[in-house]
């Protein structure tokens, strides 16, 4: 099951590490420079944390993490779908510079989960319907849709603006993994339990599966 990410947000007490990707807490110190022997002056403006886990410091500079280089977005779910993964590491890569290109990235990659769950992927409207019909949960209708309108929303111009809205942009990454938790992995957990059951019971259900069919 995949686990909660905190991605580093400045002055946290405790975020996944950008180094180690550990949930570490985090101590934060002063930038200082030393422009003579025996003497320090306070960086303006700079911050640095230093992950409890592996020690290693990131910098930040006005509240935004600028070494290292590293994404805040969450990794993908360990059961995402191969097509997907490449738009979704690209749309982790670009969220700290632009939210906006990442949403729009991410719009890309729920249009080819749609495939991924027996659907067409040219409408994700039409896709995300079609779903319900198939009796899907409520609140993964709602997370899929979100994903769809604001991803759109990035591409065109329209009542959204996500050019500076890192905070949304995230929460579309985090729906993304919910989604593939909710339709992916859940069934392949229990498939993979009903599979482990004594022949003879999977026997017994096939059986009486087969009667109840006959007789509806």
């Amino acid at each position: 099951m995949q686990s909660e990410y905190f991605p580093p947000v400045f002055e946290k007490d405790s975020f996944h590490c950008p180094y180690c990707n550990v949930k570490s807490a985090q101590t934060w110190r002063n930038a200082v420079y030393h422009p003579a022997l025996g003497t320090k002056n306070f960086l303006p403006n700079f911050r640095i944390s230093i992950c409890g886990h592996c020690t290693q410091a990131a910098f930040w500079y006005r509240g935004i993490m600028i070494t290292p280089k590293s994404t805040i977005a969450p990794l993908p779910h360990s059961d995402m779908p191969e097509p997907l993964i490449a738009d979704y590491e690209e749309a982790r890569s670009i969220i700290n510079q632009s939210p906006r290109g990442a949403a729009a990235l991410l719009r890309l990659v729920l249009q080819k989960l749609m495939i991924e769950l027996g659907e067409p992927g040219k409408d994700i409207n039409k896709d995300i319907g079609n779903l319900v019909k198939k009796g899907l949960p409520e609140e993964v209708q709602q997370a899929l849709d979100i994903v769809r309108v604001i991803g759109n929303e990035s591409v065109h111009p329209g009542e959204l603006d996500l050019q500076d809205d890192q905070e949304t942009a995230l929460q579309l990454f985090e729906l993304i993994n919910f989604i593939i938790e909710e339709r992916i992995s859940r069934k392949k957990r229990i498939t993979s339990l009903f599979s482990r059951l004594p022949e003879g019971k999977l026997k017994g259900i096939e059986v009486r599966d087969k009667d109840t069919s006959a007789t509806s």
